[in-house]
């Protein structure tokens, strides 16, 4: 069962803002977020779609910058870091899982899962041991010369998830990790995020409306409209219509 969090804090986010200017007007995105997460601590931001959560997962990342407010990521303010010093920070201390995989066409699993290593300076013979072990790992050890296109949905995630951990990241940022796979392969990438972070100690951070999340959650982040509605451990976790709604 998930644990209750005691751990330091390893990403702060406060009074979070971020507006889109676009033709027709403005969109407020995220409308002032606050949310401490935990070391080694499994967090699910919930909520429907055009909610905010990729907004938010990519604030998180570095991936974008607010409009208003700040990230911190161990006690660091993204906003106040270099385009070098962003850049190092999330090829060393992020892992990202996208939804639709994002692998590199022409290069096998490894090929892929390696990729990320050639910027730390690790040579060839130590990323393919690495990568290969990673691939064992996720359960594809069998899988290490074949392409994305020879791959199912399922197995293209896996191979995104070891990617994500080639540089062993304190945290994991998944964007909806299973919104392309079917029930069954979905349910066990959920349970693979959740044995690689309990042998880890790695933070997890999952946005998704997929309530097989829940069970493997420390807490569940509720947002709706740019905002958190709540957040709840696992243990008093309530689930109603309005949440489910699209």
């Amino acid at each position: 069962m998930p644990r209750t969090m005691s751990g330091p804090t390893v990403v702060e986010v406060a009074g979070l803002h971020k507006e889109y200017f676009l033709r027709g007007g403005t969109v407020y995105a995220l409308k002032g977020i606050n949310l401490s997460v935990s070391k080694g601590e499994y967090l699910s931001i919930m909520g429907p779609s055009g909610s905010g959560k990729t907004t938010l997962f990519n604030m998180i990342g570095g991936l974008d910058k607010p409009t208003k407010g700040s990230v911190k990521i161990d006690n660091v303010e993204l906003a106040e870091m270099s385009n070098r010093e962003l850049a190092w920070m999330r090829s060393r201390k992020i892992g990202y899982i996208f939804q639709t995989f994002n692998l590199i066409p022409v290069l096998t699993a490894s090929g892929n899962v390696s990729l990320p290593m050639i910027f730390t300076g690790m040579n060839k013979q130590e990323r393919d041991k690495k990568a290969a072990d990673l691939l064992r790992l996720v359960g594809l050890g069998d899988r290490l010369d074949h392409r994305p296109t020879e791959l199912s949905g399922g197995q293209q995630q896996r191979v995104a998830i070891a990617r994500a951990l080639a540089n062993d990241p304190a945290i994991i940022l998944a964007d909806e990790p299973t919104g392309n796979l079917d029930l069954s392969t979905g349910l066990s990438i959920v349970q693979l995020l959740y044995r690689l972070k309990i042998e880890r100690d790695t933070t997890v951070i999952c946005a998704t409306h997929d309530l097989k999340m829940v069970d493997v959650s420390d807490r569940l982040a509720w947002i709706r409209d740019g905002q958190i509605e709540r957040v709840e451990s696992r243990t008093s976790i309530s689930i109603t219509p309005a949440d489910l709604a699209e």
